[in-house]
């Protein structure tokens, strides 16, 4: 049996460094800000990311390029048989699909997984391909497991302005302006591919408690009940770290007995929705 790689990109979360712990090799996703070209957790950090938000600098998301994903695949492949490539959902991103087609150039040696996740329930696939691998899978095996389970988790996004999404066209200057007349709290879900509207609160404390009822409604009637053995529970956050171990308390209240992995939503997302978000998921767990 050979080795078997596990390849992500940054939208799942995951760190140089903490890649570097677990054993994932984590691909930077690529920013253009004045004309100049930064990389995630690289040259750009999470600080400076936010500074420049607050300063209204343009940022540009794009995909990483064919040549430096093929750069690490070939780097990797030195010292591993296969690769399992798990990027940030096809929904979201071409980067999927541009994968997909170039894996094509590596004779089955590189599996691009598309199982339309993203943040921490992206980084939880990659934590499952690892043990799958270390349990002796192959990367086409990997692949159609974690493809197998695609629709076995949820993301629900609370958003505390509607600036960025205008910004970046996702809504109209109409909406945006009566939504922060109204102070809305819009909750959005990501199931499946797309990031979608899931409701509106009126108060952070309604927001809080929508998402909340939301995982739990899920866990019941997808994940096989709300316990800690079947459903893993995540949350992430953009900016603001405090509000989000606040927020974390009142979570554990809800669901005794589990723990939560908790992260800073990639750049990519954070640029869309800006500051003051705060996101909860969960995940149905894989068996072994």
């Amino acid at each position: 049996m050979g080795r078997v790689a596990v390849v992500t990109d940054s939208n799942s979360g995951i760190t140089q460094d903490e890649g570097e712990k677990l054993g994932i090799f984590v691909l930077p996703m690529p920013f253009t800000i004045k004309d100049e070209d930064y990389f995630e957790d690289i040259n750009l950090t999470q600080e400076d990311f936010y500074k420049l938000l607050k300063d209204d600098v343009d940022i540009a998301t794009s995909q990483p390029s064919p040549d430096s994903v093929k750069r690490l695949w070939d780097s990797v492949l030195k010292d591993y048989d296969e690769i399992v490539y798990i990027p940030m959902s096809s929904g979201l991103s071409g980067s999927c699909q541009t994968a997909i087609m170039l894996s094509d150039d590596y004779d089955g040696k590189v599996q691009v997984v598309n199982n339309q996740r993203i943040s921490v329930t992206q980084r939880q696939s990659c934590l499952d391909a690892l043990r799958l691998a270390s349990n002796g899978s192959d990367a086409a095996a990997i692949k159609a497991v974690l493809e197998e389970v695609k629709f076995e988790s949820s993301i629900y996004i609370m958003l505390d302005t509607l600036y960025y999404l205008k910004k970046g066209g996702r809504i109209t200057p109409a909406a945006a302006a009566l939504g922060a007349l109204l102070r809305l709290k819009p909750v959005l879900q990501i199931q499946g591919e797309k990031l979608d509207a899931f409701a509106k609160a009126r108060t952070v404390s309604q927001g809080k408690s929508i998402m909340i009822e939301a995982v739990k409604s899920d866990m019941e009637k997808r994940f096989g009940g709300i316990d800690p053995n079947k459903c893993g529970l995540y949350m992430a956050y953009t900016y603001d770290r405090e509000a989000a171990e606040a927020y974390r308390e009142e979570v554990l209240k809800a669901f005794p007995g589990f723990q939560i992995h908790m992260d800073p939503l990639s750049l990519s997302v954070s640029c869309h929705i800006g500051p003051g978000a705060l996101a909860l998921a969960c995940t149905k767990k894989l068996k072994f």
